[in-house]
């Protein structure tokens, strides 16, 4: 079994910064993907960022220019940086992950963790 761990939500105010990170634990054989989704009350869960295992990334179109995804191969960790936060960016953040071993490929999502943009 393989678990996402999220941490790094909390306060900010408009302008701010915050840094989320995912953990990939447990039974870890291959990560192919890891990013983040969010998803804010009355709205459907929507793409924030993608890295994959080759190092292509993805960005959903109202976070561009703004946040940036990396990784730590060797922590199986992703970060995602969150420059200039906006209200509108405050949501739950999940972490998402495409695990593969031998035999399967399986999806895996994070708790989530609360990011609050307000003065």
């Amino acid at each position: 079994q393989v678990q996402a761990v999220e941490s790094g939500g909390g306060l900010v105010q408009p302008g701010g910064s915050l840094r989320l990170s995912c953990t990939a634990s447990g039974s870890v054989v291959k990560v192919l993907l890891m990013g983040w989704y969010r998803q804010s009350p009355g709205k459907e869960r929507e793409l924030v960022a993608t890295l994959t295992s080759g190092d292509s990334t993805t960005y959903g179109d109202s976070v561009k220019g703004r946040f940036t995804i990396s990784r730590d191969n060797a922590k199986n960790t992703v970060f995602l940086q969150m420059n200039n936060l906006k209200p509108e960016d405050t949501a739950n953040y999940y972490c998402y992950l495409v695990h593969a071993t031998a035999r399967d490929v399986i999806n895996y999502w994070g708790k989530g963790t609360l990011v609050t943009v307000s003065s």
